[in-house]
């Protein structure tokens, strides 16, 4: 049964203190194997294209080859993946994925000892890995329903947001020292350790029974998933508002490098620096989207992450005229906040509206589509880039953002005063 709790600030998953719900045993063992499996996640795709360039020689093509290996099984693998978590135990579909995902870490630096590591092995090996984060990502969510009670989702969402931006700040740098530190196998045994610290916790959460689900056609499962979620008054704007941003976010993410470089003038360190303030603010965000929530309205909380997105952009276009490093520095620092504190908002009024049987394949419909945006967005930022100059695709991307907010403060979202009644 759900544990009594109430909603207040996140923490690192299992801290504990006298403003911090109680969240109860099981959730903290899903906080911390999520910390644990994202940041085997970041440590294995950092380390990659550096085995790639310094171990196997690999240019441009090959490294833009791994990096599409890499991130296709969440393009391809996420609707299946909920419509398992629909019909069987989402603990045990995580574990699974997580044990693919040990086996996949553990057999590189083998197949390195072995001088048998080639590009291709190496994006599969990648492709095999993901699959662990894509189980995460669509599991994860659906089972916080059944672990905790509904007024402390909230804050249960916020600590796995919280949990996943430490990752994402704090893998890629871990994996970079660590390999220039011993070289590249110990990064790789580090990240299958921590997967497989990920796989013991999540065998002792003792997951409620569902009633068991009626065999039925996969296509039928996928196409009822996805029916709910675009239908759906609540829904829809917020699967809009994420394409929207997905598109703009990866435009932006095609020309800034050569935008950096060419015209702000940076350096490899300023540009690492720049990006790096995403994670920074990611990690903020997290921090204080359970505060944002309990002093504002439900619709002016999901507002405050694509309202600050249009303000990031606004900042990055300003550096056309202003070439500032510490300007883009702020811009990138507001594109980590707002979307954290709009993932944890959306992911509570997914659970909400949605009815347990489907939140598996709700879910894996958000991803789905956030996923399938993320390729055209980048191919887009590429040609204008290419063809107008980077500012232009800069300033595409701007306009992409005061989209998605425009999307989001038209519906019904942006006019709620609380979280509607859960769906039974």
């Amino acid at each position: 049964m759900p544990q009594d709790s109430s909603t207040d600030s996140a923490a690192l998953p299992g801290a504990t203190s006298s403003s911090t719900p109680r969240l109860g045993a099981p959730f903290h063992r899903l906080a911390w194997s999520n910390l644990l499996a994202q940041s085997a996640e970041q440590i294995g795709l950092a380390a990659a294209p550096m085995v790639a360039v310094l171990s196997l020689g690999a240019g441009p093509g090959a490294t833009g080859f791994l990096t599409a290996l890499q991130s296709l099984p969440f393009l391809l693998l996420s609707f299946p993946a909920g419509v398992l978590a629909d019909r069987f135990s989402r603990r045990r579909l995580m574990t699974l994925a997580e044990l693919c995902r040990v086996v996949a870490l553990l057999a590189l630096p083998g197949l390195m000892l072995l001088g048998s590591l080639n590009i291709a092995l190496l994006g599969l090996l990648g492709f095999a890995g993901a699959t662990g984060t894509v189980a995460f990502s669509v599991a994860a969510p659906a089972l916080v329903p059944a672990l905790v009670s509904r007024a402390a989702w909230p804050a249960a969402n916020g600590r796995l947001e919280l949990a996943r931006s430490a990752a994402f700040a704090l893998g890629p740098a871990l994996a970079g020292a660590l390999i220039g530190w011993a070289g590249v196998s110990p990064a790789f045994v580090l990240a299958a350790a921590l997967s497989s610290g990920a796989v013991l916790l999540l065998r002792g959460i003792a997951e409620p029974e569902r009633p068991a689900q009626p065999p039925r056609h996969f296509w039928t499962d996928l196409k009822e998933g996805a029916g709910f979620a675009w239908s759906h008054p609540l829904l829809r704007p917020i699967v809009l508002t994420a394409v929207f941003w997905n598109l703009s976010w990866f435009v932006l993410q095609a020309a800034y490098v050569p935008y950096a470089a060419h015209v702000l003038g940076l350096s490899a360190v300023g540009i690492g620096t720049t990006l790096g303030m995403s994670g920074a603010g990611m990690v903020l965000g997290a921090l204080l989207a359970p505060r944002v929530a309990r002093h504002l309205s439900f619709g002016a909380a999901i507002l405050i992450g694509p309202a600050l997105s249009v303000g990031a952009a606004a900042l990055m276009a300003a550096t056309a005229w202003v070439h500032s490093m510490s300007i883009a520095a702020g811009a990138f620092f507001l594109f980590g906040a707002g979307p954290i504190i709009w993932t944890i908002n959306q992911t509570t009024l997914r659970q909400t509206v949605t009815p347990n049987a489907l939140l598996g394949r709700v879910s894996a419909f958000f991803m789905t589509a956030n996923t399938g945006a993320r390729p055209l967005g980048a191919a887009l930022g590429g040609l204008v880039g290419a063809s107008c100059g980077p500012r232009w695709a800069i300033f595409l991307a701007a306009g992409g953002f005061v989209i998605q907010a425009a999307i989001i403060l038209g519906s019904t979202v942006a006019r709620l005063e609380r979280l509607p009644a859960p769906t039974a």
